[in-house]
């Protein structure tokens, strides 16, 4: 028994006496001396209370097997694998006699229920969202996608604080040069990373190009959009802690599709899919258009509308550039502070500064009527887009044209245009082409940008994915 509370007190002092670890002797027929542990935060005791009842009775009547059930599994004692099961929810039974330990998988994790994305609803479809739970969003999966060759693979990082991260795709779509070089990338996370405590260090790992502007990678709380993704031959990644599901190999395009595109009629779905690659446009270059006009190219405005426009702003004591960079920092400010602040304000907020410091700057004169149409048109542009993270990166772009335009007018637009394909044109996600079907050019798949196909057709797999591959 001495060896007993001794072990009990070196178990809780290697947990720094942390007051959910439990450490609880209990005694089994034949001299089965155990130490049971457990975090009661992450367990339910009932459950540890029901399987210890059952190993009492399998003793009891000297089952051979007495330590076997579906949830359990055995092996030798070993303190760092105690310590790493315990952390991870299990409940393990250490087994002094033998120097053997049982690990029970009964984790009891709280998660929300898996309802809709808010920062990705759609009008018509599924309306439920992935969890912070890696079991219940791999059913999510597998309730849609009922086949065999859906493959998952898990991979543990973090040298100090390790977590699981787990990616799926399906064997007979996965583009095999893809998964071999995100398999390359999660060995060099494992090697380098302390620890997963945030989704985006994925991003910074995976991406080819982190400080490019534009995501390599595509995030998603939704499991349709997984579904069609892994049916194009994409990988899909995800944490044990996160609901977010990171896609690879993406494209530009990728980004300016909704599920709304496939949930409605065919005409409806493209005209849509058009409006957000147009918005795409105006997002980046309409401040830039205006910069560039006002400074330098009156003359390719209507001669109204040129006389009208230079009576407006010859009261501003600004220059374009400066006139329009106090009206977006405005905008970006009002759009942190409704990210910020609780929803009953995020109206309040809107309404003061949409209206009253928009209407207040105007008639002070420090902005003209029509840098505030731009910067609105603008902003909604950026909006329409469905990804979150191109979002962002729409709105960071357009500041270096605009800065461009103040400077060269029209020419320095068309070199931050020359520059900006350049840039898309040398673009790889996992090792594919980022800026397909412009670069490599490939005629066939030129409609896709605009149009949605019918369901009816054939579609055949992305030749940058998988050439030969079909959808199912």
């Amino acid at each position: 028994m001495l060896q007993l509370e001794s072990m009990v007190e070196k178990l809780k002092t290697t947990f720094y006496n942390s007051v959910d670890f439990v450490a609880r002797e209990i005694s089994f027929p034949a001299d089965q001396y155990a130490i049971l542990c457990y975090y009661s935060s992450m367990v339910n005791a009932k459950d540890v209370q029901n399987i210890v009842n059952v190993l009492k009775v399998q003793t009891t009547f000297n089952e051979k097997d007495w330590d076997a059930t579906t949830a359990s599994k055995k092996e030798s004692y070993s303190l760092e694998k105690l310590v790493e099961y315990v952390c991870q929810g299990y409940t393990v039974l250490l087994l002094l006699n033998s120097q053997q330990m049982i690990r029970f998988t009964m984790p009891n994790l709280l998660h929300r229920s898996p309802d809709e994305p808010t920062n990705e609803a759609i009008l018509r479809g599924a309306h439920e969202g992935f969890v912070e739970d890696i079991d219940v969003n791999l059913g999510l999966i597998r309730k849609r996608m009922r086949v065999p060759d859906l493959i998952v693979k898990k991979v543990t990082v973090g040298t100090e604080n390790k977590a699981e991260v787990y990616y799926f795709y399906l064997a007979r779509f996965a583009n095999q040069n893809n998964l071999a070089d995100l398999e390359r990338k999660l060995e060099k996370m494992k090697e380098k990373a302390n620890g997963l405590y945030a989704s985006g260090q994925l991003n910074d790992f995976i991406e080819d190009s982190p400080y490019s502007p534009f995501p390599q990678i595509m995030n998603t709380e939704r499991p349709d959009r997984i579904f069609a993704n892994l049916t194009e031959g994409k990988i899909v990644l995800m944490t044990d802690y996160s609901p977010t599901a990171f896609v690879a190999p993406v494209t530009l395009f990728s980004f300016y599709q909704s599920p709304d595109d496939f949930n409605s009629r065919v005409i409806v779905g493209s005209f849509y899919r058009m409006v957000r690659v147009v918005s795409f446009l105006t997002a980046v270059y309409l401040p830039a258009f205006y910069i560039a006009i006002v400074s330098f190219h009156y003359e390719v405005l209507p001669i109204e509308l040129s006389k009208k426009l230079k009576l407006d702003i010859s009261e501003i004591p600004f220059n374009p550039l400066v006139e329009a960079l106090i009206v977006e920092i405005i905008i970006e400010l009002i759009r942190e502070a409704s990210i910020r602040l609780p929803k009953s304000l995020v109206q309040t907020i809107g309404i003061v500064g949409g209206l009253v410091v928009g209407d207040v700057i105007v008639s002070a004169g420090l902005v003209s009527n029509m840098v505030v149409i731009v910067v609105a048109l603008t902003a909604i542009s950026s909006y329409v887009v469905p990804s979150v993270e191109l979002n962002t990166s729409v709105r960071v772009l357009r500041f270096p044209f605009m800065f461009a335009a103040s400077l060269f007018g029209f020419f320095g637009i068309v070199i931050g245009l020359l520059l900006l394909n350049i840039h898309l044109c040398n673009l790889n996600s996992l090792k594919s082409p980022y800026f397909f079907p412009l670069v490599p050019f490939t005629p066939n798949r030129m409609g896709q940008i605009l149009f949605r196909g019918k369901h009816t057709k054939s579609n055949a797999q992305p030749s940058s994915f998988d050439p030969e591959g079909k959808r199912i």
